[in-house]
């Protein structure tokens, strides 16, 4: 029995491609630091590469994005015609992604169907959004996605598997498996191994996931009482997977008459994860305020929160005007900090000047408040235990709440799938 994850139809490079200039970090990471980015154009050069076919976020403010959209979808289609893929019908990759600590993750790509995924809060659908999705955030990724020939993912789901039945036992197997791809990525972002299943293996993951989706163990587990498990639940690129369900819908209102059954665009190419792997941590996404009085925001947080250097609440450091501190907030506005922070800045900018960013580290936070005219909020990490559970009871955790390791060890783009 299939649940909404599958084998999927997978482009890879030709072999004789430099996969390390190929693969580069997801489009969504260092946001706020463009020479990465700057450092990444030059490590690829004139080769081909993924940074081609794709819109690094840090660029979306610049004169010239109109052009690089355009130069997505002319670069798409030359490495088509070019015939720079290999394609690997109906196929999962089993992934090992050593991250720059040594630790390796273990992952399996295949496609997820749209149709059972619906990101708004309180979805009850088996594919959810962990947190709150962003509208604005999804429009630029839009039109690239219209354009586009193909998609290549960055998107890793979580599976709640406590007994490791579904990835943990191809790692017994990969002697049995095709070796696709096994190569060191760019800038420190570790290594990563690329395995292509066999039917057996195939037939015992959709066996195994489908023994998760049973809806009584569900409900018994979760002391719940749903139609519909929650079995995938968003990890990362959680506005990748809201824009290839929105463009799904978009095709589907403007052709009303057309059989979508099959139709690639009702899927989206994925990682599955599990929750449970000790290679996974969860960690706070930090805020950073820009171009703002941060002494009068400051003033505001304090009276607003209750911020206080003694006594209990939810606890955060906040640095500013050369000062780090680690405070309280005695006020909360959510049953997480990260919660309350992001209540009151929804609020304070929407008057106030200043611009937010989302960054992954306290080093970086530490370094971006050391400008003029900045604030950084370093936030508690997230607990494992906490997610599912608060999807399931509340609809969803505040946006930009956690993050699955650091900027270099989030997902590369590698593998392509043609949407049309």
């Amino acid at each position: 029995m299939k649940t909404a994850f599958s084998s999927a139809d997978i482009l890879l490079p030709r072999k004789e491609i430099d996969m390390t200039k190929w693969a580069v970090v997801a489009c969504d990471q260092f946001t706020s630091e463009l020479e990465y980015w700057e450092e990444t154009i030059r490590t690829v050069g004139d080769a081909p590469s993924t940074l081609k076919i794709i819109l690094p976020e840090v660029f979306l403010e610049h004169d010239d994005v109109e052009r690089r959209l355009n130069r997505i979808e002319e670069n798409m289609e030359q490495y088509v015609t070019d015939g720079y893929f290999v394609e690997y019908k109906d196929a999962m990759i089993y992934v090992e992604r050593t991250d720059s600590s040594g630790r390796i993750r273990a992952g399996l790509i295949g496609k997820l169907d749209l149709e059972q995924y619906d990101y708004r809060k309180g979805s009850k659908s088996q594919v959810r959004a962990t947190e709150a999705t962003i509208v604005g955030r999804i429009p630029p990724r839009m039109r690239v996605r219209k354009k586009a020939s193909m998609e290549l993912p960055h998107i890793m789901v979580l599976i709640d598997d406590e007994d490791k039945i579904v990835i943990k036992p191809l790692q017994r197997r990969t002697d049995r498996m095709e070796l696709l791809y096994d190569f060191p990525l760019m800038q420190g972002g570790g290594r990563v191994k690329g395995y292509l299943l066999g039917k057996e293996e195939m037939e015992q993951v959709e066996d195994a996931l489908y023994q998760l989706s049973d809806v009584d163990r569900f409900n018994k587990k979760h002391g719940t009482n749903e139609e519909c498990a929650l079995l995938y639940a968003m990890g990362d690129g959680n506005h990748s997977l809201a824009t290839a369900k929105e463009y799904y819908e978009y095709l589907k209102a403007a052709n009303p008459d057309m059989d979508f059954t099959n139709h690639p665009a009702r899927y989206a190419l994925v990682e599955i994860v599990n929750l449970h792997s000790t290679a996974l941590e969860f960690e706070a996404i930090n805020r950073i305020i820009t171009e703002t009085d941060e002494n009068h925001l400051m003033r505001e947080m304090t009276t607003k929160l209750g911020l206080s250097t003694k006594g209990e609440g939810q606890e955060v450091t906040i640095i500013h005007d050369q000062l780090e501190e680690h405070l309280y907030i005695t006020r909360p506005t959510s049953n997480l900090a990260t919660g309350s922070i992001q209540n009151f800045l929804d609020d304070y900018l929407s008057r106030n000047p200043g611009r937010i960013d989302y960054i992954h580290g306290a080093d970086t936070i530490k370094h971006l408040a050391e400008k003029p005219k900045s604030l950084g909020i370093i936030l508690p990490d997230l607990r494992k235990d906490e997610l599912f559970p608060t999807v399931i009871l509340d609809g969803a955790l505040p946006r930009k709440t956690f993050s699955m390791g650091h900027a270099r060890d989030k997902r590369y783009y590698l593998e392509c799938r043609k949407i049309k």
